[in-house]
């Protein structure tokens, strides 16, 4: 064939590294593929030698013969007519819309056009390419964007004319001459692949043999040698076949490689680092001591009553033994706080780094597929959400492992053409982070940074890509911004021809002219027609709750193998850069009336589905749409402990919260340090930190509903198949739950096939790297370098069919399988069952923040999202998942801080009553105490002293600042006397009588600052949570001015008593004042409403207290006059 003799192409010529696992260091001048010998030694290895070495040796009796097995090149690249209609089912797939759901067909449409500005990329929805001389379709294309033309005759064909012609007759409508392969070198795509055998079936089942792919050597000529991707024992190109027999005898795996590197040895990926003895001992040690300190004061306080006011005395006790319960539960779980640390490069040595095996050092990393969910675009910008999909398509983690999921619950337009958008300008800010290694990788944050740019940049065309990326983000804001805009008119346009076309077919067939014509105001895409989610006019199948099923491929699976962009194709060179993009996925899971969809946890369920079936990455991320990466390697971070040994029981890596946009002083302790790097931290070295929402992956295995693998049943299994290494073969459903039937997988998970298929394979995708004797339970190195199959039609209507509203009736889903449903807080529910089967969780601190979001820094917001997580947790304890019923699987320390999360919201019904004390103390004349002995106050005493002990020891292990614990405490206080207090009655109502109260917002007032970043935090808006504090600062204030003046005017004034009960009011007041500058506003903006309602209460409260105690005179007398209430 002519076109072998053809010089080598660019692309060949780049990928020559890749032919062979060692450059030739011999003198061979022939322009083929150079080739590695090598030498075995009297130990049964192989040295590898040039050919010089060879030549000079006089030991040839040691050499083997061998078959050197080149693979084909650019050049010489056969292409059957399987693989070209694989490719093209797949660009049709990535090209098209699924709709369907309950009682509907599942649809295919066809998008010509994606969004209405130009988009590039070859992997996007919509990408422009040649037309088909049959039909005027659109050609098949490769991942390069490149034609491709099955013919020889380079005949232009879409994908449907193609499947037409081999259905009918198998010949080329174009040269009239059977399919064969092409001569051109862009021609052809299907490049050989130098990974790792394909992943094992489950049952033991071998794959589909690949001997279709090659079918001649470098001469033309059919090869009878055994293949080189046939063999078990070499991967790769260039590598050299040993035969069978002439495997050493003790059986060691890296000969078979034929050539390995020297023995490294073992590493660990992660390591615990104790907290320092100076620091933790002492610190439990006080813990005990205080412990022992509040026995015996409560004793105290138990066994001397104020008989004076008894009721005071009563009151006081109670809340203090509530108080030191409270104290135990959080307190006691943070006995063994822990610190990690990973290695990153011993996992690039382990599972990306090239080698003899794997020459391109293609990965063998799990999958990960990561969730992003939104739910309306009005309350969640789509530029926010924008920015999240474009940090997650920029992680540091291989390409073709990556899967992004967006969840819009909403079914809007306008969040589908951002996230479109979105994939398109991640053509161009994709490849620019890699380029010059951008951190974040959030293109608002990076641009909005108030430091230099060029900072630890090398490359010298830096700051001109930077400005250009600069110019093209800009403008990707404006079409962004623009869109609600744009799809109006446009809708608008098209709505008014449908309108002109209805009263023109009302005028041709006669009908009344006058009579109004209705047509409905549907919103229209960008291709002219019908958006199938909700409408902005909603109607009947096109409105929130009402609409079918979306699925569209916004960027198809990429290439096994990098693909180098070139100094033409863009604005910027990208030469040396994978211009690769992740798989992008758009879903809006079907919702129809009458159907409980259960808000953020079904449309969680509803991602897992979809990706099992799409892409079924072993592990999972979820962000919220307002939380990027900030550490494009902390996905990596995460997979050190998950593939570490002993890593097969963690079931999720919770990160922690960080924030943005908080005011320098953390008034309402937005950042939450105290609970994130002390409690979390502290039950990491128990059984795991909780799962606390955004920033956590978990293990898909662990998602389904399964209990952790017991390596004891493992090790019978190994013994019973005479197993001589860690590697455990896959396993089938019964094997993972002996309870379960194979036959009841449809009970459980659904009725999807592919879903219960994807199971077995997802679990033992997600193994540790059996590659030590240590690990038990592990899965052969090599088996994750093949590439994933393509996605076909089926595969995506599978996929539809898993998010339609009916497939969870009569299942596990949010019961035992996935996000748990029946609470405001599934996401600690869902942890919560995990670790009660005996899972265990990790916390991974990074030393770069791992994610970033934003949170609430005005008062009433924040009230309302603690008053939402409260309300959850007051649903956990009456419900089952109270940790009280927990298993034997879940560790003592670990039921107590469950058994917290429970309870903490019903302190505040203590706290209120304590809160008010002082005030009642100072309004009576009375103390909790009959007198102020030295007992009292040495209890006093030891206590604080425990305590800020106990705090700044709690600051050095956990790294919180001191003001920051300070502050937390404040908004303890705050929420407890406000949402908290809320939550309580909220939810005993709810479980008592079944009603439910809603704390509604009112309009905001203050903050028209624009320009202030913090001017949110000034605006007040006013909501009924704010009356309890607000009524007991005033009870406070109004008290302590009351006895004062009562102390100053006695004939015998008792200071003792005002001093007690005015260091308690003090108390109360210190805490409020974050409470009390949030009510202030930025000019003291306070709605007059909060000084009515908080007046009137403590007026009547202090003339209740009038009126029941009325001060006594100096002849025994009320002084009260004769009012008397009603």
């Amino acid at each position: 064939m002519s076109y072998m003799n053809r010089q080598p192409s660019k692309k060949s010529l780049r990928n020559s590294g890749g032919l062979t696992s060692g450059g030739s260091q011999g003198g061979s001048s022939s322009g083929g593929p150079s080739v590695k010998f090598a030498k075995r030694t009297s130990s049964g290895r192989y040295v590898s030698l040039s050919k010089d070495d060879i030549d000079m040796s006089s030991e040839s009796g040691d050499y083997m013969n061998y078959t050197v097995h080149i693979p084909p090149t650019p050049d010489n690249q056969p292409m059957d007519s399987t693989s070209v209609a694989m490719k093209a089912e797949e660009q049709y797939v990535s090209n098209s819309l699924f709709t369907g759901g309950f009682n509907s067909v599942t649809r295919a449409h066809l998008m010509d056009k994606v969004i209405d500005s130009e988009v590039t990329h070859p992997q996007m929805a919509g990408s422009k390419g040649s037309a088909c001389s049959i039909c005027d379709g659109r050609v098949m294309r490769d991942e390069r964007g490149h034609d491709i033309t099955p013919c020889e005759c380079r005949f232009k064909i879409c994908r449907d004319c193609f499947i037409d012609a081999q259905k009918e007759s198998g010949l080329c409508p174009g040269c009239k001459e059977p399919y064969k392969v092409g001569e051109y070198e862009e021609d052809l795509h299907d490049y050989p692949t130098n990974g790792a055998l394909p992943l094992p079936a489950p049952n033991g089942s071998k794959g589909n043999s690949n001997m279709s792919m090659m079918k001649r050597n470098q001469t033309g000529e059919f090869d009878h040698n055994k293949w080189l991707f046939e063999t078990q024992g070499t991967y790769g190109v260039g590598n050299a076949y040993w035969p069978q027999d002439e495997f050493d005898e003790d059986g060691d795996d890296a000969v078979r490689t034929g050539m390995l590197d020297q023995e490294k040895p073992w590493k660990p990926l992660s390591r615990i680092i104790p907290i320092p003895s100076g620091i933790i001992s002492p610190y439990r040690l006080i813990i005990a001591v205080r412990l022992v300190v509040l026995v015996f004061f409560l004793h105290w306080r138990v066994a001397h009553p104020n008989n004076d006011a008894i009721w005071l005395w009563i009151m006081s006790v109670t809340c203090e033994i509530w108080f030191a319960f409270s104290w135990i539960l959080d307190q006691v779980p943070k006995l063994c706080p822990v610190n990690r640390s990973t290695d990153l490069d011993v996992l690039f040595d382990k599972f990306d780094s090239p080698s003899p095996s794997n020459p391109t050092g293609r990965s063998d990393l799990p999958g990960l597929d990561l969730f992003v969910s939104t739910a309306d675009p009005e309350k969640e910008p789509p530029l926010t959400t924008a920015n999240t999909i474009l940090s997650i398509l920029s992680v540091d983690y291989p390409v073709e492992k990556v899967a992004c999921y967006l969840s819009d619950d909403g079914g809007a337009l306008l969040t589908f053409e951002a996230m479109a958008e979105a994939a398109s300008f991640a053509d161009l800010w994709v490849p620019f982070c890699k380029k010059h290694k951008i951190e974040p990788r959030n293109p608002d944050s990076y641009f909005n940074m108030k430091v230099d740019p060029t900072k630890n940049k090398s490359r010298t065309d830096f700051v001109k890509d930077r400005r250009r990326v600069k110019r093209e983000y800009d403008e990707f804001k404006v079409r962004i911004n623009g869109l609600p805009d744009s799809i109006r008119r446009r809708s608008d346009a098209f709505n008014a021809r449908e309108e002109m076309k209805m009263m023109k077919h009302l005028k041709e067939s006669g009908a009344d002219a006058t009579e109004t014509v209705k047509v409905l105001k549907a919103t229209w895409m960008a291709d002219g027609t019908h958006w199938p989610g909700s409408w902005a006019s909603p109607s009947s199948e096109h409105s929130k709750g009402d609409h079918a099923g979306i699925l569209q491929v916004m960027l198809k699976p990429p290439s096994p193998d990098p693909l180098l962009g070139s100094a033409d194709e863009k604005i910027i060179d990208f030469a040396e850069v994978d211009t690769r993009l992740p798989m992008f996925v758009y879903v809006s899971r079907e919702k129809r009336p009458g159907y409980d969809h259960n808000k953020k946890a079904g449309a969680m369920n509803a991602l897992v589905r979809a990706s099992a079936i799409l892409s079924n990455g072993p592990f999972i991320l979820n962000l919220d749409c307002d939380h990027y990466i900030y550490n494009c390697k902390a996905v990596r971070e995460g997979m050190c402990f998950m593939m570490d040994r002993g890593g097969e029981d963690i079931c999720y890596i919770q990160f922690p919260q960080r924030f943005e946009g908080i005011d320098p002083s953390d008034r309402y302790a937005n950042h939450n340090t105290v609970f994130f790097d002390g409690n979390m931290r502290a039950l990491d070295g128990v059984q795991g930190p909780v799962y606390v929402g955004t920033g956590c992956m978990f293990r898909r295995f662990a998602l389904y509903g399964f209990d952790p693998p017991m390596v004891d049943k493992v090790e019978e299994k190994k013994d019973a198949k005479k197993t001589e290494d860690s590697e455990t073969p896959a396993m089938d459903a019964s094997e993972f739950d002996p309870n379960l039937d194979v036959n009841l997988l449809p009970k459980r998970f659904g009725n999807s096939t592919m879903l219960s298929e994807s199971i077995p394979v997802a679990e033992f995708q997600g193994r540790p790297l059996a590659d030590h004797p240590a690990i038990k339970y592990g899965r052969p190195p090599g088996v994750l370098r093949s590439p994933r199959e393509p996605l076909d039609a089926t595969t995506v209507a599978e996929a539809v069919s898993v998010i339609s509203c009916w497939y969870e009736d009569k299942t596990e889903w949010g019961d035992r399988v996935g996000w748990i449903y029946g609470s405001v807080t599934e996401d600690v529910v869902t942890g919560y069952r995990m670790h009660n089967r005996g899972w265990r969780s990790v916390y991974c601190i990074t030393k770069r923040d791992a994610f970033r979001g934003s949170a609430p820094i005005n008062l009433t917001d924040r009230l309302h999202q603690v008053l939402r997580w409260a309300t959850g947790s007051v649903e956990i304890f009456f419900s089952k998942n109270n940790a009280f019923l927990a298993s034997k699987r879940l560790k003592i320390l670990q039921r107590l801080a469950y058994l917290n999360v429970g309870i903490y919201p019903f302190t505040s019904l203590f706290l209120v009553v304590y809160c008010f004390l002082p005030a009642l103390s100072l309004f009576s004349g009375f103390f909790i105490v009959q007198t102020l002995s030295i007992a009292f106050l040495i209890y006093l005493l030891l206590i604080t002293v425990c305590l800020v002990a106990l705090a700044i020891l709690e600051v050095k292990w956990s790294g919180v600042e001191l003001e920051q614990w300070w502050r937390n405490e404040q908004f303890w206080l705050i929420s407890g006397t406000s949402a908290h207090l809320a939550a309580v009655v909220q939810g005993l109502l709810k479980v008592m009588a079944g009603i439910e109260i809603s704390f509604t917002l009112t309009t905001k007032s203050g903050g028209e600052d624009d320009e202030d970043i913090y001017a949110d935090l000034y605006i007040v808006k006013w909501s009924s949570l704010m009356v309890p504090p607000i009524v007991i600062a005033m009870m406070n204030v109004i008290g302590i001015a009351v006895a004062f003046s009562r102390t100053i005017y006695s004939a015998n004034p008792q200071w003792s008593k005002f001093i007690g009960g005015a260091f308690f009011s003090f108390w109360v007041l210190a805490h409020l004042y974050p409470f009390a500058k949030g009510l202030m506003g930025r000019r003291g903006k306070t709605p007059t409403i909060v000084f009515v309602w908080s007046g009137l209460i403590a007026i009547t409260l202090s003339l209740l207290w009038v009126a029941i105690n009325p001060p006594q005179g100096a002849d025994g007398q009320g002084v009260g006059g004769d009012f008397q209430f009603p």
